[in-house]
């Protein structure tokens, strides 16, 4: 069972010129994008996410601004990553629950693997825990 880790995409340029940065499916991208969105203006005090998917796997990236991911997995595992470089991801499983807090100044790009599709969603975290069997 995958994990929810960081994922470094290379940065290419210079502070004088500006700065790319690549991300591709069979890459570091573990999946073929099926799905892109984004998020802004999101105020400060609220939690966005709150839901865990049955199949989507997702890439989520601060392109800028400050996102805070935290995820939940079946056996209880929290983490917390601070997304702060428009060149670092964090990937989110399918079985991870996931809430995302946000500076105000916040942009996130997503990729998913999967077109959107509401029968992928767990919304109700009591769900999620009978869903995967967490203790």
């Amino acid at each position: 069972m995958q994990k929810p880790h960081l994922i470094e995409f290379p940065k290419l340029g210079a502070s004088d010129i500006g700065y790319i940065s690549v991300g591709e499916a069979n890459g570091l991208i573990p999946f073929t994008v099926e799905r892109t969105f984004w998020t802004y203006f999101t105020p400060e005090s609220i939690v966005r996410g709150r839901h865990a998917h049955h199949a989507t796997e997702q890439v989520l990236i601060a392109v800028a601004g400050r996102i805070i991911v935290t995820t939940e997995m079946p056996d209880g595992e929290v983490q917390t990553f601070v997304l702060e470089s428009p060149h670092v991801g964090v990937y989110v499983p399918p079985n991870a629950w996931h809430t995302m807090q946000y500076s105000h100044t916040a942009v996130q790009l997503v990729f998913a693997s999967t077109r959107y599709d509401e029968k992928d969603y767990i919304r109700q975290y009591e769900n999620f825990r009978q869903v995967w069997g967490s203790k």
